[in-house]
């Protein structure tokens, strides 16, 4: 967004993971891997058999208990006559068929993690966004300024901060505010003709921050405020405020006077009479009277008090009010409020 500066009509100057197998191991006798029954003592061939077998059938329960079930289907289909090694094959197989169906199982689960992370992330993203249109649209909003009418305080190509709460909960603004406000119907003539769908989206989207402000907007000090009279000699005179001259050396731009220009004026209620800082290049409200609106800003056009300057940062600073106002305290209007 950026602030907007006419030309100035003076001088010139523009104003997932997986699971690892299982792994089991079963001892058997020579005989029954297959191998020939050395001489000696005879052996009672059922016996061997039989003992044999009752190892493998215990090492296939303990592997069924493992692979829940895998095992004892094997050695019951081989009987107590069967095979131990084929007893020991299918329970292997019954552990191997287990785990692939776990790692089956878990896959699913591992993209549905993955999904459901993406749906956080993007709401997370989503919640963020939302709180930063919410904060620009009514708490506080940035803005560029284009031109040097606020010099020194304000320099082209400054970012500053406008605090959209300082007068939101029956505020006024005060002598010596820098404000950011819209000009229309006092800078700018009001349009002439009826506002559109459009423009009414193009505002929306302003007030949000994703529609630049256009050239309406204005960034001023307050001088006087509803009620106050403001006057100036001219040329080698202070500006006065209700009859008490006002020293405003610490914000001029150097080697520039209060005013030029010789006025009087009585601020109206619910108005501000504005001037820029580098007072012989700034169109302000002395520039307007006359026309329609005579250079009085309505205090319902103002966006909000410039409080801070952010960027570049070597320029990070607060626009605090200055001292030199002190001396109009008490002398009238709403600027002695708080």
């Amino acid at each position: 967004m950026s602030t907007h500066e006419p030309p100035a009509d003076r001088d010139g100057s523009p104003a997932p993971t997986g699971a690892d197998l299982l792994s089991r191991s079963a001892v058997v006798s020579a005989e029954a891997a297959g191998g020939a029954v050395p001489d000696g003592p005879t052996v009672d061939r059922r016996a061997s058999e039989g003992a044999a077998q009752d190892r493998v059938t215990r090492g296939g329960a303990a592997q069924d208990r493992a692979t829940r079930g895998g095992a004892t289907s094997a050695a019951a289909a081989h009987g107590p006559e069967g095979d131990a090694e084929g007893a020991l094959d299918d329970a292997s197989q019954g552990v191997s068929e287990d785990a692939s169906e776990g790692d089956a199982e878990g896959a699913p689960e591992g993209e549905d993690e993955g999904h459901s992370r993406s749906r956080d992330l993007l709401l997370l993203a989503g919640i963020c966004l939302l709180a930063l249109l919410l904060v620009n649209a009514f708490v506080a909003r940035p803005y560029s300024v284009p031109s040097g009418s606020m010099e020194d305080t304000l320099r082209p190509g400054d970012r500053l901060i406008a605090n959209q709460l300082a007068y939101a909960f029956g505020g006024h603004p005060r002598r010596g505010d820098v404000v950011v406000f819209d000009g229309t119907g006092s800078f700018l003539p009001e349009p002439t003709g009826p506002a559109d769908v459009w423009d009414g989206l193009r505002s929306l989207g302003r007030d949000l921050g994703l529609v630049p402000a256009g050239n309406t907007v204005y960034v001023k000090r307050v001088i006087g405020v509803g009620g106050d009279r403001v006057t100036s000699t001219g040329p080698g005179g202070r500006i006065t405020v209700n009859g008490v001259p006002v020293d405003e050396s610490s914000y001029l731009a150097p080697g520039d006077q209060p005013s030029s220009v010789a006025f009087d004026v009585v601020v109206p209620a619910g108005k501000l009479w504005v001037m820029g800082d580098h007072r012989s290049a700034s169109r302000d409200s002395r520039d307007h009277l006359g026309e329609p609106g005579g250079g009085f800003v309505p205090e319902r056009r103002v966006i909000g008090r410039a409080d801070w300057v952010v960027y570049p940062f070597s320029r990070w600073t607060s626009l605090d009010r200055p001292a030199a106002f002190a001396a109009t305290a008490g002398t009238g209007g709403h600027g002695d409020q708080r």
